[in-house]
């Protein structure tokens, strides 16, 4: 037996009239193709293993000795910032104080040192760093 609608029965209650629900399907249609022309347009690709030399490296014309730089030099190197270029530069001059005579640092690892580096930071300046002429291994690659 087939029942007729004749508007005696309670009408369901929606949250969303016609109007909105179409409104809002045209915003998140919208935003999906937004999102979808950033990705096509804007890919991040990030190599694994990472390359030997770092992305900058032929952006310096030579390493920087952490002993003779000035904070500037030091905060145009990846992961290094002005705070801690000045850092390094202070621990330095306070090192060279204490010991005249003496360099305040002669390996990458005396960067350990200066509070807020790390290991991972050290790791990624090596490449940019040089020591002085006496350490063939932080000697510019030719």
């Amino acid at each position: 037996m087939e029942s007729k609608d004749d508007g005696t029965r309670p009408r369901r209650f929606q949250v969303w009239t016609a109007p909105q629900r179409a409104v809002l399907l045209g915003g998140l249609a919208a935003l999906v193709v937004y999102l979808f022309v950033r990705l096509a347009f804007n890919p991040t690709y990030v190599s694994d293993p990472q390359p030997e030399q770092p992305p900058r490296f032929h952006e310096l014309a030579d390493r920087i000795d952490p002993n003779t730089a000035d904070w500037q030099s030091l905060a145009a190197l990846p992961t290094i910032g002005e705070k801690r270029a000045k850092d390094i530069v202070e621990y330095r001059d306070a090192f060279v104080r204490e010991h005249p005579g003496e360099r305040g640092f002669s390996r990458p690892e005396d960067l350990l040192r200066v509070k807020g580096v790390g290991r991972t930071m050290v790791e990624s300046l090596t490449p940019y760093l040089t020591f002085g002429e006496g350490d063939p291994a932080t000697r510019p690659a030719e």
